[in-house]
């Protein structure tokens, strides 16, 4: 098994196009999370905010964890 890397220019159209719609739903993730958590009462928060807003660099798991389990 090869373990050299491959430039993005270098993969197929169809890999390229799946980086980039997750890399964009991930990023819609984060700042729909972010714009939830600055709006929302920290009483409307399961645990303390700073918490979820690290949480949030956590790549897919930390917005997919405050949308499923963060908010009251």
């Amino acid at each position: 098994m090869s373990t050299k890397s491959r430039k993005f220019s270098e993969l197929s159209t169809q890999a390229q196009a799946g980086i980039v719609v997750g890399a964009l739903v991930e990023l819609t993730a984060k700042v729909g999370m972010w714009i939830d958590l600055s709006r929302r009462p920290a009483e409307q928060v399961r645990g303390p905010k700073w918490a979820w807003a690290a949480a949030s660099f956590i790549n897919g798991f930390g917005p997919a964890a405050y949308w499923t389990f963060g908010r009251k």
